[in-house]
């Protein structure tokens, strides 16, 4: 399984490196064979000696050049990162990414051989509008992606129940992802308001190769017991 935490806009380098040699220590410590993911916000990202995959939130397409705001391969290189979160809905929906733009950034980064997990998801007004109309809006984000990728993972992320505390059942998410995985053979992560008290129903779903944790994953000890859950599953 993959166990991923998306930091976001939280923590600084040194919060971020004593973070990751915690959830080191426990991966050695407990023998963990699953692979675990963590994306830091770009001023944390450093040169960590961990079994740990460290990538980044967000990078533009290209090496370097005038791109205020925004970090390229020359930036990843530094630190040796070669995995990359593209799609995240607040990417989408607050930051106004467009379908063109990800497919961009993901072809480019696909060219590099990065280990790319793309995220897709709906908006609660799309679920509410019947299942047909949300799986329609969410093919529409598989769209000039190639989803044969073999360095591929995506992760399905349901709008609505991102820091709102809100989940669907058990059922819908094994529903979702039944039909997601016949869209790509690509690992699927479940990812929306997944914390330590729901992950272990989550992880044992059918079709669910993992979680993609937000807010919750900022406790390194929850975060840890996560990554116990799904040692214990496999």
């Amino acid at each position: 399984m993959i166990i991923a935490a998306n930091l976001k806009t939280n923590f600084t380098r040194k919060e971020t490196n004593s973070y990751i040699a915690e959830l080191d220590t426990y991966v050695k410590n407990n023998a963990i064979s699953q692979e675990v993911l963590v994306f830091p916000a770009m001023s944390s990202l450093d040169e960590n000696n961990t079994s740990i995959v460290v990538g980044a939130q967000n990078a533009y397409p290209t090496k370097d050049g005038a791109f205020t705001g925004e970090i390229g391969t020359t930036h990843l290189d530094e630190f040796g990162i070669k995995t990359i979160l593209i799609g995240h809905s607040e990417r989408r929906h607050i930051l106004g990414e467009t379908q063109e733009a990800l497919v961009e950034k993901f072809n480019y980064y696909k060219e590099l051989g990065f280990k790319i997990v793309y995220c897709v998801g709906e908006p609660l007004e799309k679920r509410e509008a019947g299942e047909a109309e949300m799986m329609e809006y969410i093919s529409t984000q598989y769209e000039g992606i190639d989803t044969n990728y073999e360095n591929l993972i995506i992760a399905y992320e349901p709008v609505w129940a991102i820091g709102t505390g809100l989940t669907p059942t058990l059922e819908d998410i094994a529903s979702i992802h039944k039909e997601l995985k016949k869209k790509s053979p690509a690992p699927l992560l479940y990812g929306g308001s997944v914390k330590v008290t729901n992950a272990k129903e989550v992880l044992a779903i059918e079709n669910v190769d993992g979680i993609l944790v937000g807010s919750a994953a900022l406790y390194a000890e929850h975060f840890c017991s996560m990554i116990g859950f799904a040692e214990e599953l496999c």
